[in-house]
């Protein structure tokens, strides 16, 4: 099987079968899906979730984070991975939009990531899931399936390597749930320590490519 073929089974099952998807992260608003979005990396959108009630609760919008000491945020999140540099990002981040966006989140990748702590994968995820553009941010997930799946070539050894190969080889107009397709699949089956193999509707032609993985 070759790559083409193999982006047209993969893609082609998750269109049959899962349709379109978006975000787990419970947001109310752009700023919201901005903030829960920072706060997720290297942390879980279930723990995220948990948290961000009580956070948004406190600071609903840009203009009132802004006003926040970064201590006040810390205690809102301190559980969440990395949360003194986090808590300082969110309200360094909410300042900046207050300032300069008159707290509105902006829909440019230029300055998206102009913002304190967004970097491109978090500046694609906005893009995507708020303003509806065909852009793919690559995390843990979507890098490791893309490699253990042969969706991508082993030189593809970075996240935008990977976004930009995957780019090439996904409808437009799927792109954004792709993203969530393959992320979701290396969340809940193919994931990093002990993939769910015999659950895998590609497990039949998967070649398990990914280096240092724990496949049996």
């Amino acid at each position: 099987m070759n790559r083409k073929e193999r982006y047209e089974k993969v893609l082609g099952y998750f269109r049959e079968n899962v349709g379109e998807v978006t975000t787990e992260l419970m947001f109310g608003s752009a700023f919201q899906l901005l903030c829960a979005t920072l706060l997720s990396a290297q942390c879980t959108d279930k723990r995220i979730n948990e948290i961000t009630p009580g956070l948004f609760r406190v600071f609903p919008d840009a203009q009132t984070m802004a006003k926040a000491e970064v201590e006040d945020v810390f205690e809102l999140v301190k559980s969440v991975s990395y949360p003194n540099s986090k808590a300082r990002h969110l309200v360094e981040m909410a300042r900046m939009l207050t300032e300069r966006f008159n707290g509105e989140v902006p829909s440019t990748p230029e300055e998206l990531t102009q913002l304190p702590g967004v970097g491109r994968k978090t500046a694609n995820v906005i893009q995507a899931v708020w303003f509806g553009k065909p852009t793919l941010a690559v995390d843990t997930h979507v890098y490791r399936v893309s490699h253990r799946m042969g969706l991508v070539p082993k030189d593809a050894n970075t996240p935008r390597k990977v976004e930009d190969y995957l780019m090439k080889n996904i409808p437009l107009g799927e792109v954004s749930s792709a993203h969530h397709w393959i992320l979701l699949h290396g969340r809940y089956i193919c994931k990093s320590a002990r993939p769910l193999c015999s659950k895998c509707p590609f497990d039949d032609f998967c070649p398990k490519l990914l280096e240092n993985s724990k496949l049996d």
